[in-house]
């Protein structure tokens, strides 16, 4: 694994980050394949539909945005670390909120991403 600039990562995932910021539900669903899978916090969501259905909900509802803290490759993955902020309840969360996203990339599309609020961190 590496550590690697943020602005070096594939332009979907820079792409994905920004829709998080821009509260822009259909530029977030363009970066998804339409056969992809999120996995948020041991939840999964596959396909468009159901995505859809959570990401209208807990990421837009909530008006989350992304700023992205560091950023690795391994093999054919990104690992991304953001701070996340937004009208969530944080009340048992810790302060910063620190996800860490891994996404899977096929040709110029998100084919998967895994968030998890890490408990420790090994990099």
């Amino acid at each position: 694994m590496r550590n690697i600039s943020a602005e070096t990562l594939p332009r979907i995932i820079l792409d994905h980050v920004a829709a998080y910021r821009s509260h822009d539900v259909e530029a977030f669903m363009a970066t998804l394949a339409p056969d992809a899978l999120v996995n948020d916090a041991k939840r999964e969501f596959l396909g468009h539909p159901a995505i859809r259905a959570w990401a209208d909900k807990e990421i837009f509802g909530d008006n989350v945005i992304l700023e992205i803290e560091s950023a690795f490759e391994q093999s054919s993955s990104s690992i991304v670390r953001c701070r996340a902020d937004g009208d969530f309840d944080k009340s048992k969360l810790p302060d910063p909120v620190i996800l860490t996203y891994y996404f899977a990339v096929r040709g110029n599309l998100i084919t998967q991403v895994i968030i998890l609020l890490n408990s420790k961190n090994a990099l």
